[in-house]
């Protein structure tokens, strides 16, 4: 009787002992409910999400859904300590496309704030590969890490460039507006949104009369079409021309959230046990800093009073044809 019970205790126990196991790898694999799709695009790689960035982006998402603040099926996510310009050309890829109902993950490239240098005041610019300084001050250009959802969709008429012998294409960009909370509750205040990466410069002004974008002396804008997806914004998430295309119709009168890392205690805790960083950017930029808009202001403001811009100058005639 004893060896029989003792039979059946047995295996009794290494079926709990595999259900336990079984169990303590599910959730090892998939923590906070993230499901086993998502969770095969964590990790520090390029392409992939780190841990904490998907589940605060994925925690910022539910709470508004649950709120009746987003019914769209996808969420965004950006981590803005990965290197932006990887060499050769190759963009890191630190912008991320997440619709969980379609088991889509899509990491793309996106811009962080250039910063600015007030030379002789203080220097809070950032290089092109990784971003150092962080904040939410009003002219600084700087990425502001936290919370934030899409909101109304604005498009703007550029100018005109050629793209061959006495052709011409319009410029038109949208840019998608984000309303943030908390250390981001500025965003409407800064024009902090997305759009894509591109712009005119050296601009000059031609005539074509029949235009719909002429002005009262038949004349518009020209300039020379430039791509900056591998470069820096003003504080905003720039995305190639073809994926800003793609964002842009994803949330065009269906807004959702994006959630930006680091937030400010995340640059406060650098160096401290289970804070992440990037590690590649952080070997190269040391230790980041947070700029807080009550003390960066200021100095801006008292900066553009001792060095005010000249007066505007009407744009030049272009020259050829």
């Amino acid at each position: 009787m004893r060896l029989k019970s003792l039979a059946v205790f047995v295996p009794g126990i290494l079926a709990v002992a595999v259900i336990a196991i079984t169990v303590s790898a599910r959730t090892f694999a998939a923590p906070s409910g993230i499901p086993d799709w998502l969770q095969a695009h964590v990790g520090d790689g390029d392409g992939e999400i780190s841990q904490v960035v998907l589940e605060r982006a994925r925690a910022l998402y539910q709470k508004k859904v649950s709120q009746g603040a987003v019914h769209n099926g996808c969420y965004f996510a950006m981590d803005a300590t990965r290197p932006g310009d990887l060499g050769g050309g190759a963009l890191g890829r630190r912008y991320y496309v997440i619709c969980e109902a379609k088991q889509s993950f899509r990491a793309i490239s996106s811009g962080h704030g250039g910063g600015r240098n007030l030379k002789g005041v203080v220097d809070f610019s950032n290089g092109k590969r990784c971003a150092k300084n962080f904040g939410n001050a009003l002219d600084s250009s700087l990425t502001m890490g936290g919370a934030y959802m899409t909101s109304e969709a604005k498009t703007s008429f550029k100018g005109f460039y050629r793209v061959g012998a006495k052709q011409d294409q319009i410029l038109q960009r949208t840019f998608i507006q984000f309303d943030g909370e908390g250390e981001t509750a500025n965003a409407r205040q800064r024009v902090i949104g997305g759009h894509a990466a591109r712009l005119l410069r050296g601009m000059c002004l031609r005539k074509k009369p029949n235009s719909s974008y002429a002005d009262h002396d038949g004349f518009v804008p020209y300039g020379k079409l430039v791509d900056y997806a591998g470069g820096r914004s003003n504080g905003c998430t720039s995305w190639s021309p073809a994926d800003a295309d793609r964002i842009i119709s994803m949330v065009k009168g269906n807004p959702t959230t994006l959630y930006i890392y680091p937030e400010s205690r995340d640059i406060a805790a650098v160096g401290k046990s289970g804070t992440y960083w990037n590690a590649s950017c952080l070997k190269e930029i040391g230790k980041p800093k947070f700029w807080p808009r009550q003390r960066l202001e200021p100095i801006i403001a008292q900066y553009k009073k001792d060095n005010p811009p000249p007066p505007a100058q009407p744009l030049p005639i272009c020259s050829g044809p």
